[in-house]
């Protein structure tokens, strides 16, 4: 069971498995409520949980130790976020949690190309045909007849 915990596979399963409750969840939380709103209740809920598993675990870390380069990288990830999830909940207001979800999965091929474009990873034809599947299906199971 410990290498399974130390397994990238296990936590990107786990992570893609609440990423499937947060779309059902949020489409569910949001009918009564302006998209925005809603998440900036969700933020909240992430900054106190994630605030006590740092204190819980002894990870917090003083803010001085962490470099300029960091803190920049970091901002933008933060800003970034912030946009997707303001997005993603307008999505979710406006259409189906079974379409809106696929969509948003493209994120996978795009991390891909940048990837590959940004940060000089290589990827093998085989993965390459993976993310045109990805980008496939995502379009077909998004598409309404």
């Amino acid at each position: 069971m410990k290498s399974v915990l130390l397994s990238w596979q296990f936590w990107a399963l786990l992570s893609a498995g609440f990423a499937a409750l947060t779309a059902i969840f949020a489409k569910v939380g949001i009918e009564h409520i302006n998209s925005d709103f809603a998440t900036f209740i969700r933020t909240i809920v992430i900054l106190v949980v994630l605030g006590g598993i740092l204190i819980g675990s002894g990870q917090w870390q003083p803010p001085s130790s962490i470099s300029g380069r960091t803190y920049l990288f970091l901002v933008l990830s933060g800003l970034a976020t912030g946009a997707s999830w303001l997005c993603y909940f307008r999505a979710l207001k406006l259409g189906d949690a079974a379409r809106v979800a696929p969509l948003d999965k493209l994120s996978v091929v795009f991390v891909a190309v940048m990837g590959v474009l940004f940060l000089g990873e290589k990827l093998s034809m085989p993965n390459w045909i993976g993310i045109a599947l990805i980008a496939s299906g995502a379009v077909l199971v998004a598409y309404k007849a």
